[in-house]
């Protein structure tokens, strides 16, 4: 068996403090041949490479006429991780222990870091000296060539190593082992390397200067600032002093973008606490409901650890109220280090708070990274040093407004230089949001409008589902956005910098400052509320997309509450025939609604107050309708031809008799009705959804019927739990190999057909509460891993590949 052994190894997100990496190999393997070099170390070696993970292994890599001593020395110290196969025989080694003791003065001195491997040996043993550690030891001791100091050395390092958190392999399968050893490993490293665009320009003075401000800290828990204004470089200084230190902790955490989760997640605060204490202990805490629970866990799981915690762009003093309330949470030695664009918020917080402000680039080090990224190299081309030192003066030391400016300058003759330069010559100095917007001139009316809608209604949203939303050319578009550095994709998703978030802002603002109703887009809760109110709305306003964040104070901290209901008259929409994007929710329509824009291609309304919508209501090219909550007994005819509908959700639409006709939407993937609890018909022609994935039918308890048979090539997930009226469950056709999950929950069914082994491709089938049902068939299904029977009524014979779940 194979297991993780001793204590706890740091877990580095950072990149090289300086642009180039400071090590030439990634993995220093030290090994004892006679044990392992033909097996285990030769099969872990072997992987390493496959992965492009640089392997050193002695006797391959030295080049000629270096004697071999000094080579395995410089290539521990120009490795960034050890990789130590400490098997039986390994301290009958001198040369082995000899390699011992310099990763471990490497780990100490150049932050070299180690990873043992108890290969079939105990580390206790390994620690202690017994077993075959103990007789190479009495052997060495024999042997007068060997003196005492070298022997204490070589006990003080097994000693040292034997503590260090790494694999104990013991009676396992090394495929599995080795397999898990390289994912840490490739793990690791693709957290340390930096963004191929991202110059690290002037990291390693400032990184100095914080290492300077620790060394003259003591033992006790201290909270350290940085503060400075947005786009200056604070997280990244923040990743680089993390990846610095970290293995200096038991445990350690970088926790990104607060205030950001903060406001995009219903949970966001809960959800951070819950990743501060995976990242810390290793263990994934489900039961937090709240942050009150979760300050108790993290009070109590960490104050006796040493570690070191980052908390990134706090801009709410109840966000560090919830991860790091005071020192007594956490163990001595610990460090806290919060980035905030807020000084007084940092002092506020901890009186004792250090706040270190981050200053932005000096000239030098400003024109170095606009060489960087415009020449790829540490300084301007001939022939273009006066316009360069023109563009970094004008970017007053700000990091994002060289990159924003650079990045419109690549591969451009000298003649668009002076274009652009003299552009930036007529706004007045400091005004960053305007040098921002050059680069926003510089594109297409189609790109434009692309990034308007980004900063305005999509920021953190998955790609995938805006490039659905926005329709054709999106893909070329978007890339020109993420080229021109005025977008960034991480995780899947869309982000763009605070500043360059604002310039989108004020460029719509700037399109009628004094009425709304002439924006093109609306995002502003005032400003919502004026024109629908006043009816000041205009063909020019092309999206409204309204995320409540109404506050409310319980015990001192800040929670999202929904406004109060507003009430709106029917003409609201009458006059935005361009509209083509709507989120709203929480109004009143006492007089009814007269028109919404067949423009639409999303709308998200969530507690829609009326039975119906308006007639004339016939948007073409929907894309999404979501209205959980709706009061819609039925959609009209006219919402029957949406051919480019990829998502219905009207769940827990308690009203809603009947499904519509789906003839008219073949491009449907998802379709959620869940908590329709009046459902009680759903149109056969869902049947024809050769698109769908997702078929959501949770709670419809009304439900009396299903298609006779359920034929749908693409569905993967099909959910009937709580449909308690559905007595009969459909056949199965034979294009439904992709249905990976079934959910039948509590349903008043009563026999399943023999048909369902045609499912080859499922997975999970839950049957829970199922208590009509007499029997299981006697059916094959290769693919099963969780049948769920609990609260069934009847015994079954259960196959060696179906894990049970009561």
């Amino acid at each position: 068996m194979a297991s993780m052994s001793t204590q706890k190894a740091c877990t580095s997100l950072s990149s090289s403090s300086s642009s180039n990496p400071l090590w030439k190999y990634d993995v220093f393997l030290s090994f004892y041949g006679e044990d392992t070099r033909k097996n285990f170390t030769d099969h872990l070696y072997a992987t390493l490479k496959q992965k492009s993970i640089n392997t050193y292994r002695d006797n391959e890599n030295l080049e000629q006429g270096k004697p071999i001593a000094s080579g395995l020395t410089k290539a521990i110290e120009e490795s960034k991780y050890a990789i130590i196969v400490l098997s039986k025989n390994y301290a009958f080694s001198k040369w082995c222990l000899n390699e011992l003791v310099k990763i471990l003065e490497c780990m100490k001195d150049k932050e070299l870091k180690v990873l043992p491997i108890f290969y079939h040996v105990n580390p206790s043993d390994v620690g202690n000296q017994r077993e075959t550690f103990g007789k190479a030891f009495l052997k060495h001791e024999e042997d007068r060539k060997v003196s005492i100091e070298q022997i204490q050395k070589w006990r003080t390092a097994l000693k040292e190593v034997s503590k260090i958190r790494g694999w104990h392999l013991l009676d396992s399968h090394e495929s599995e082992d080795i397999q898990e050893i390289t994912k840490n490993i490739f793990d690791e490293l693709n957290h340390e390397i930096p963004n191929d665009h991202e110059h690290l320009v002037g990291i390693n003075s400032r990184v100095k200067e914080m290492m300077n401000l620790f060394s003259t800290m003591s033992d006790a828990v201290h909270f350290i600032g940085i503060w400075g204004m947005p786009g200056i470089g604070k997280t990244t200084l923040a990743l680089a002093i993390y990846g610095r230190i970290c293995h200096q902790f038991e445990a350690s955490c970088f926790i990104r973008d607060v205030r950001e989760t903060v406001e995009k997640e219903k949970a966001g605060l809960v959800n951070l606490q819950k990743q501060l204490l995976f990242k810390t202990l290793k263990v994934k805490v489900e039961n937090i409901w709240d942050y009150h629970e979760g300050i108790k866990v993290i009070k109590t799981r960490l104050s006796n650890k040493k570690v070191l915690i980052v908390i990134d762009d706090v801009d709410k003093v109840e966000q560090l109220q919830a991860l790091a309330g005071s020192c007594d949470w956490f163990g001595l030695g610990s460090k806290i280090i919060i980035t905030s664009k807020d000084k007084h918020l940092l002092i506020r917080h901890h009186r004792d708070t250090v706040v270190h402000r981050a200053n932005g680039l000096d000239n030098d080090e400003a024109l170095e990274l606009f060489s960087w990224i415009v020449f790829n190299q540490t300084y301007p081309k001939k022939d273009f040093e006066d316009l360069s030192n023109g563009f970094v003066k004008y970017a007053n030391g700000l990091p994002i407004a060289l990159k924003v400016m650079s990045s419109s300058l690549i591969d451009r003759p000298r003649e668009v230089w002076e274009d652009y330069l003299h552009q930036l010559e007529e706004i007045p100095e400091g005004e960053i949001l305007d040098k921002l917007e050059i680069s926003y001139r510089g594109l297409n009316e189609i790109e434009q409008n692309l990034f308007l809608d980004i900063a305005c209604f999509f920021k953190g949203e998955d790609k995938n589902r805006v490039a659905h939303i926005e329709g054709f050319g999106y893909e070329k578009n978007i890339k020109t956005l993420e080229d021109k550095s005025l977008i960034a994709i991480s995780g899947g998703k869309l982000w763009l910098h605070d500043l360059i978030q604002e310039m989108g802002w004020r460029i719509v603002r700037r399109e009628s400052p004094q009425e709304p109703g002439r924006h093109s887009r609306l995002w502003f809760c005032k400003d919502v509320f004026h024109v629908l109110k006043e009816n000041t709305g205009t063909e020019v306003v092309e999206g409204i997309v309204l995320d409540f964040q109404g506050t409310k104070v319980v015990e001192g901290m800040v929670l999202n509450s929904p406004p109060c209901k507003e009430n709106l008259n029917d003409k609201a929409f009458l006059y935005m025939k361009s509209l083509r994007l709507l989120k709203i929710s929480n109004v009143h329509l006492p007089t009814g609604l007269n028109f919404l824009s067949n423009k639409l291609r999303m709308m998200e309304w969530h507690d829609y107050p009326l039975k119906f919508m308006p007639i004339s209501f016939q948007p073409d090219n929907l894309v999404e309708l979501i209205m959980p909550r709706s009061h819609i007994e039925q959609l009209p005819e006219g919402l029957t031809n949406l051919a480019k509908l990829r998502l219905l959700d009207l769940s827990d639409s308690k009203v809603l008799v009947k499904t519509p006709n789906f003839i008219g939407c073949p491009n449907l993937e998802r379709l959620i009705f869940q908590g329709c609890t009046s459902l009680y018909e759903l149109h056969p022609s869902v049947g024809a959804l050769n698109k769908l994935t997702l078929l959501n039918l949770k709670d419809c308890r009304s439900l009396t019927g299903l298609p006779c048979e359920i034929n749908l090539k693409s569905l993967k997930i099909f959910i009937l739990s709580g449909c308690s009226s559905l007595k009969k469950f459909s056949e199965i056709g034979t294009n439904m190999t992709s249905l990976s999950e079934l959910y039948l929950d509590g349903m008043a069914v009563e026999e399943l057909p023999s048909s369902l082994e045609r499912l080859t491709g499922m997975t999970v089938l839950s049957l829970q509460g199922c208590r009509n049902l007499s029997s299981f068939p006697s059916v094959n299904l290769p693919s099963l891993k969780t049948l769920n029977l609990s609260k069934c009524q009847f015994k079954v014979q259960l196959w060696k590949t179906t894990i049970f779940s009561v």
